[in-house]
């Protein structure tokens, strides 16, 4: 258009103009060039930030923990970088932080942090949600991985001559739990079935007690936290013999993997997720998104997630829902194999 408008000024002093018309011709041509040099600007104005004036709300599980303390990092940070107030509200563990979360607008200001029982929960129990259809992924944010650790009594000193020793005995060892669907729950049932062997399963209604029978001796194995097990192994109170992530792990760099014992592929982990309601726009997403990942990225949380036991992710919305579903996919059959439910 404009460059009609050019043209047409460049003509105006060949033959059949009077100067008259052609000085009302260019001024009302100047009067077109003006407004559309006012309207141009407006066409590449970025759109107007998010409403931060509302207070955002990260629903989680009840206060310790790696969902609560992940929670309180973002919160913090998500506050400082966008001059907004965060709240961290705490919830009993279990469906209900996964329900508030949505029930909520889809508006960006509810999230939901949680770990893989947010999505193995459909799998054990009738849930009032589906973690795929109703809910908008954001980012794997991080994962721990547990850490096998023994009784020192216990005569191995690595995978390997551990599967050997309960394949020799079979039925005779037991291993602790701290709930049942829990990450160490679906890791020993995991290794029961990729090992083939037969280990009893004690259950404790948290991992405190679990890890304190485990060093008195009244269990034998534990797929404990990184955190809780790697402090009594160096501790020299339990040994520790492998992680279960499928990569060494910089929270452990001594130990080799469980897969490396001769079971490829073997991974459980304890990732956590970030979601909110399902249907959220998508300019909205990716503004939560890297908010989130800058604040994973600095410096102080990359040393207080680490100090917690937490190696950071940072995954991609789309990355998240593939973790999920393939997660669904192995568990599913663990669960539905060994009969695991929750009443």
């Amino acid at each position: 258009m404009r460059k009609r408008v050019a043209n047409s000024t460049m003509g105006f002093p060949s033959r059949g103009f009077s100067n008259t018309m052609f000085l009302k011709r260019k001024i009302i041509f100047a009067g077109v060039a003006g407004l559309l040099a006012l309207e141009a600007p407006a066409q590449t104005v970025p759109p107007a930030p998010a409403n931060n004036s509302r207070p955002m709300r990260i629903v989680t599980g009840g206060t310790g923990g790696g969902n609560d303390f992940l929670s309180r990092i973002l919160a913090q940070g998500l506050t400082s970088l966008r001059g907004q107030q965060v709240i961290v509200d705490n919830r009993p563990s279990g469906v209900i932080p996964g329900e508030i979360v949505m029930r909520s607008a889809p508006d960006g200001h509810t999230l939901v942090v949680y770990g893989s029982s947010f999505w193995t929960a459909p799998l054990l129990q009738e849930t009032p949600f589906d973690p795929i259809r109703d809910f908008t992924p954001v980012t794997l944010a991080a994962f721990t991985p547990n850490v096998v650790v023994i009784h020192p009594a216990l005569a191995a000193t690595s995978m390997g001559e551990l599967i050997a020793l309960m394949k020799a005995k079979p039925g005779t060892f037991n291993y602790a739990t701290s709930g049942t669907g829990s990450a160490n729950h679906l890791a020993g049932e995991l290794f029961k079935v990729m090992a083939g062997v037969n280990m009893v399963r004690i259950n404790y209604k948290g991992p405190g007690q679990a890890i304190s029978d485990l060093m008195a001796g009244q269990v034998q194995v534990m797929f404990a936290t990184a955190t809780a097990g790697l402090t009594q192994a160096r501790a020299g109170k339990l040994r520790a013999l492998a992680v279960t992530s499928l990569k060494p792990s910089a929270l452990a760099p001594e130990l080799p993997t469980v897969a490396a014992a001769g079971l490829a592929g073997y991974e459980a982990v304890s990732p956590y997720g970030i979601y909110g309601p399902a249907r959220i726009p998508a300019a909205l997403v990716n503004d939560l998104h890297r908010d989130i990942l800058d604040i994973l990225q600095r410096a102080d949380s990359k040393t207080r997630l680490f100090a917690a036991g937490l190696e950071i992710v940072g995954s991609s919305p789309a990355q998240l829902t593939a973790a999920m579903k393939a997660d669904q996919l192995k568990f599913g059959k663990i669960i539905k194999a060994a009969g695991i439910k929750i009443e």
